[in-house]
């Protein structure tokens, strides 16, 4: 980084692109996780949800912990690398016995997995937000950073949405008697089981745990060794206690926690039925890997667009747009019946456009937050804002998943059956399109109002620095 606070563009690549597998675990999570343990494992639906939730309630301890620890603890390489170091080999080992576990495990096997798959997220993805809102104290150059990473995270999701399409497509090449080939023999061998390669959920999961299982270690490596960390700018500390009552008392830090919540909620909500609603309303079940490549496909073109909206009208004004349009493209769905591929695909991409928005947005608009909490208390607490925004996110993607998967298993919508009465598929739609509408108007009313705009954090970024060049003149005290 220059004095001037501009970052080089190889910086901002290079960091960014962890967001990539990050993306590769976050998506199948919430898509095809629930259809696979449900249909294929045979996991009741009701405690799975349970399941789901308690394993996302252990961050409520972690993620502070670890946003606070990694604020104050100093190493050679840094505050934030070491981090990235430890959570790697956690992640993976929990991402392999949860996407490709053996034969006859049950909701145990699925908890103690997910709980330390998720602890390693929290290590890795926590201090890596951190250590992205560090690199510039510039409004823009922090939206380019956040950009970079989830650019990288749209392609992650447009890779975790190309492997279903291709495994579908060599599963239903073997099913119909392909069965020879290099390539053929390699995809029964990374994600067949006993020499056979079917069309259901579990090769799915299976390829994405080998995306993950390269791509991972390879960026974090890369971040690690090419992309210097920031120098701490405080060395006062704040205890736990106190640290959490000034994110009591930040008005915008409320706000956009509020709005994340909100948002994160409806986006989990409708992501665990998008492929119940595809399958059994849509009835489009071979092209479910397809609409999910455009989705991403077209999230990621979005990226510029959302960009520039957020200089002209502010972050969270586009944000607002972003809501709104999602809400429309949904409704739409409501009115599409079985069949009806291409009407679905158009209002499918539109909101796959906004996710961009979805994605990045928000959390550029906390590391502004950040410079606005340092104003006021002379301290540099980016982690431990960061944890508790990562915590909201990872509770609200839980209520969400287990919202959604419990009251589809309360109308009695059995997800191993092949054929449901009229009366179940009306309340799959009506719970794929309403509830996350609502929760995207809610959060389009907490947005509107932010507080926090360019000119004014601009305006404290130039006072936090006058007051840091006044203090380094200051003589010190012996």
């Amino acid at each position: 980084m220059s004095q001037s606070g501009i970052l080089k563009r190889s910086t901002i690549l290079i960091h960014g692109s962890v967001g990539m597998p990050l993306a590769i675990i976050g998506y199948p999570l919430v898509v095809y996780l629930p259809p696979f343990y449900a249909q294929e494992v045979g996991l009741n639906m009701a405690l799975m949800a349970l399941v789901l939730v308690f394993a996302r309630m252990t961050d409520v301890i972690t993620d502070p912990l670890i946003g606070t620890l990694s604020d104050r603890w100093q190493t050679r390489i840094g505050r934030r690398k070491p981090w990235l170091i430890m959570g790697v080999p956690l992640m993976l080992i929990g991402t392999i016995m949860i996407f490709m576990p053996p034969d006859g495990v049950g909701l145990g096997h699925l908890l103690l997995w997910t709980v330390i798959m998720y602890l390693g997220w929290t290590m890795v993805t926590l201090p890596y937000g951190a250590w992205g809102a560090e690199l510039s104290p510039l409004y823009h150059q922090r939206s380019r950073v956040t950009a970079s990473r989830e650019g990288f995270v749209l392609i992650g999701l447009f890779l975790a949405a190309l492997a279903p399409a291709i495994v579908q497509s060599m599963g239903a090449r073997f099913q119909a008697g392909d069965t020879d080939g290099f390539w053929m023999n390699a995809v029964v061998w990374a994600v067949g089981t006993d020499g056979q390669l079917g069309t259901g959920y579990g090769p799915i999961l299976a390829g994405m745990a080998w995306l993950l299982l390269i791509l991972l270690p390879l960026t974090v490596l890369l971040v690690v060794t090419k992309v210097k960390e920031a120098p701490p700018q405080s060395v006062q500390r704040t205890d736990w206690k106190k640290g959490m009552r000034v994110l009591k008392n930040n008005g915008p830090f409320k706000r956009m926690m509020l709005m994340l919540l909100i948002v994160v909620i409806g986006e989990s909500f409708r992501n665990a039925l998008s492929v119940f609603f595809m399958q059994h309303i849509i009835q489009i079940q071979a092209q479910i890997g397809l609409m999910y490549l455009l989705y991403f496909g077209v999230g990621i073109l979005g990226i510029p667009f959302w960009l520039i909206l957020g200089k002209r009208i502010g972050k969270h004004r586009a944000f607002c747009v972003a809501v709104g349009v999602s809400s429309a493209s949904i409704l739409g769905m409501f009115f599409l019946q079985a069949g009806q591929l291409l009407p679905f695909a158009i209002m499918f991409a539109l909101k796959g456009f906004c996710f961009a928005a979805f994605q990045f947005l928000p959390l550029s608009m906390l590391a502004d937050i950040v410079d606005l909490d340092t104003a006021r208390s002379k301290e540099h607490r980016t982690g431990l804002f960061f944890a508790m925004s990562g915590m909201a996110q990872k509770f609200a993607m839980a209520i969400g998943l287990g919202l959604s998967l419990g009251l589809l298993a309360l109308v009695g919508f059995d997800a191993t059956a092949t054929t449901h009465s009229d009366t179940q598929l009306m309340a799959l739609r009506l719970l794929y399109i309403i509830g996350p509408v609502i929760l995207y108007m809610a959060a389009f009313a907490v947005a509107w109002k932010y507080p926090l705009t360019a000119d004014r954090q601009e305006r404290i970024h130039q006072w936090v620095v006058r007051r840091n060049a006044r203090l380094q003149l200051e003589p010190q005290q012996p």
